[in-house]
């Protein structure tokens, strides 16, 4: 199934749209396609920010170093543990 498509006319300043052009060629790619994924790749990222964002909000940090904090399990490898 194809997705639907429209037109944008979109106006890039003359120094972004060369480097647009440079790497759409350079991948094989149209400029169309080129910036359609880029923006495709912006807007993945902003629904992962706000995905998390929002599972953040829910969290309970509390419960969270209480079972951090319960006694037993292993001490992490020395590799494991931040400077």
């Amino acid at each position: 199934m194809k997705a639907r498509q429209s037109t944008y006319p979109l106006r890039l300043p003359t120094s972004v749209r060369a480097e647009v052009e440079r790497r759409a060629k350079a991948e094989g790619t149209s400029v169309n396609q080129f910036v359609a994924t880029a923006v495709a790749e912006k807007l993945a990222v902003m629904n992962t920010a706000a995905f998390f964002a929002e599972r953040r909000s829910k969290a309970d940090f509390a419960a969270f170093d209480q079972i951090m904090s319960r006694p037993g399990g292993a001490e992490p490898d020395d590799d494991d543990r931040l400077p």
